[in-house]
């Protein structure tokens, strides 16, 4: 049995006061504004909007790219990081739309906990049940948050009750509105008695439900019916238990409204009470703990051109031990090169300040030139990749079009770039014709082709491929692979990583190629650099 690594006593108490965490949630919840309304209540921004930065407030929001502003919806995540009463928060701000769904849920692979909102009158829906299901996969504890409680929607015992027999999660309301809709007055926390009015900072503390001074503040019948709803809520529904949420099996819930700016300062508080820290993280040679003194960390994403003006491109690095500081040089695991870190970044969307130093739950950027893609370990020189960055078989294949041949060199290298950030994924058939691009939704082609004309300048087109579905291909006999490979090479590709896919016109072509070839394994997801295990 390997010894554990010695923890240091310092990275420790650093890694113990970091809480990362996602948003999710189906379009139009309210996620952005929830986002913005978390930052103006950290304290990292003044106004919702805008940031303060080195003494100056400048514009922006997590939806900072053109299309993005354009279209109102997210397209990519942003990363914020601020500070609030010796906590460090690392937010990060999802696409709610299912087209850009590969993009959460490697952001998903670097959080420790999620916000699912949910919107009042709608409930759960399509998008925050898939997404639910991913943070399943991995266990990550969830923490809802029922959103536009100032608008008329649905009862709160029956959001609930959705929640435990959709998602089989136990709810366990931490808060109980006082009214809704035009109604609302407020929220009555159950966990440590107390009222908070809407359009008040103020925490009115309470020695529990008969408490009179809920009448002072509760006018009319509204006290009467709050004491009998919280009463049956803290009944009826789960107690809260930490052990059950941090498994997963348990959510805390909470209500408010972000565009009022309600309830979201008490969800704040509980990410800072409840949320984990860093936890350990499986790498395929061992379990890293945070308390580690040396560096480790992965890659999940990499965005191109955050600032126009010098065609950046920066790999976000999700610390998992250690301590990064300016400077360093890390090992590139898949390559085995050296990675200068000069100058490691923290972010708050666009806005990006250098950082000294970070810690586990940390999130960087680290600038590149190339070479470093999605899933990539960076160590102090140990060779062990973390796993469970996923790449999921596209729903739809286009075969790029290119007017101008003289543009083909630059498209190329736009391709690649955007491959390497995830936007689509890149595929080179075997037989030397125009690449393939892969997308989940249609609407990531509208966003290839706006960036590849703004940011590249480069117009391109798109038409359709004869293809239904992609597969990666595994076997212990890799001649199979090699004669599948020639007899079928006009269906035949190599992804971004150099690794064979197999196109099929339909579900039935599949199914008879498994049967034909069963030493193969067709398979629709893998590792990041590494094909997934059957």
């Amino acid at each position: 049995m390997d010894m554990p690594i010695p923890a240091d006593a310092r990275v420790a108490a650093e890694a113990a006061r970091r809480r990362s965490f996602a948003i999710i949630a189906h379009p139009d919840a309210g996620k952005t504004t929830l986002t913005e309304k978390l930052l103006l209540k950290g304290g990292a921004i003044q106004l919702a909007g805008q940031v303060r930065a080195k003494g100056n407030a400048r514009r922006t929001r997590s939806d900072w790219m053109k299309i993005e502003q354009e279209r109102g919806i997210s397209v990519a995540t942003s990363v914020m990081t601020f500070e609030k009463d010796g906590t460090v928060f690392t937010l990060l701000d999802t696409p709610g739309h299912e087209d850009f769904s590969e993009d959460t849920y490697r952001t998903l692979t670097a959080v420790d906990a999620a916000v699912m909102v949910l919107d009042a009158a709608k409930g759960i829906e399509s998008q925050t049940r898939k997404l639910f299901e991913v943070c399943r996969l991995r266990d990550i504890p969830i923490i809802t948050f029922v959103n536009k409680m100032d608008r008329e929607g649905r009862d709160p015992f029956e959001l609930l009750d959705e929640i435990e027999k959709t998602l089989a999660l136990e709810a366990s309301p931490v808060a109980w509105p006082v009214g809704q809709g035009a109604d609302l007055r407020g929220v009555y926390d159950i966990l440590h008695p107390s009222l908070r009015m809407v359009d008040s900072d103020e925490i009115i503390p309470l020695t529990g439900l008969d408490d009179p001074t809920i009448e002072a503040r509760v006018p009319g019948d509204r006290a009467a019916t709050l004491r009998e709803q919280a009463e049956l809520a803290a009944g009826a529904c789960a107690a809260f238990d930490l052990g059950k949420f941090l498994e997963g099996s348990l959510t805390p819930v909470y209500f408010g409204s972000a565009l009022r700016d309600f309830g979201v300062a008490h969800l704040l508080e509980g990410l800072a009470r409840f949320a984990p820290p860093p936890r350990p993280r499986p790498a395929d040679a061992r379990l890293v703990r945070p308390e580690e003194p040396k560096l480790s960390g992965f890659v999940f994403k990499i965005q191109a051109n955050m600032d126009p003006q010098h065609r950046d491109r920066v790999a976000f690095l999700r610390i998992c031990s250690g301590r990064l500081e300016k400077g360093m040089r890390l090992r590139q695991v898949r390559t085995g090169k050296l990675v200068p870190v000069n100058a490691p970044l923290f972010f708050f969307a666009k806005d990006r300040q250098v950082a000294e130093e970070a810690w586990p739950g940390d999130v960087v950027g680290i600038a590149t030139h190339g070479g470093i893609r999605i899933g990539d370990t960076l160590t102090e020189n140990e060779g062990i990749n973390f796993q469970g960055v996923p790449s999921f078989a596209p729903e739809h294949l286009r075969r790029v079009r290119l007017d101008d041949p003289m543009l083909a060199k630059k498209l190329r290298k736009a391709l690649d770039e955007l491959a390497d950030e995830g936007v689509v994924q890149l595929f080179r058939p075997l037989d030397g014709s125009q690449p393939i691009v892969g997308v989940v939704g249609l609407l990531q082609l509208d966003v290839l082709v706006s960036r590849l004309r703004v940011e590249y300048g480069v117009p391109a087109s798109f038409e359709a491929a004869p293809w239904a579905l992609t597969r990666w291909m595994a076997s212990e006999d890799r001649d199979a692979i090699e004669r599948f490979a020639v007899q079928n090479r006009m269906d035949m590709a190599e992804d971004h990583d150099g690794e064979q896919v197999a196109f099929f016109t339909s579900d039935w072509r599949r199914r008879r190629a498994e049967e034909e070839w069963p030493m193969i394994r067709f398979l629709p997801v893998r590792e990041q650099h590494g094909l997934a295990p059957a």
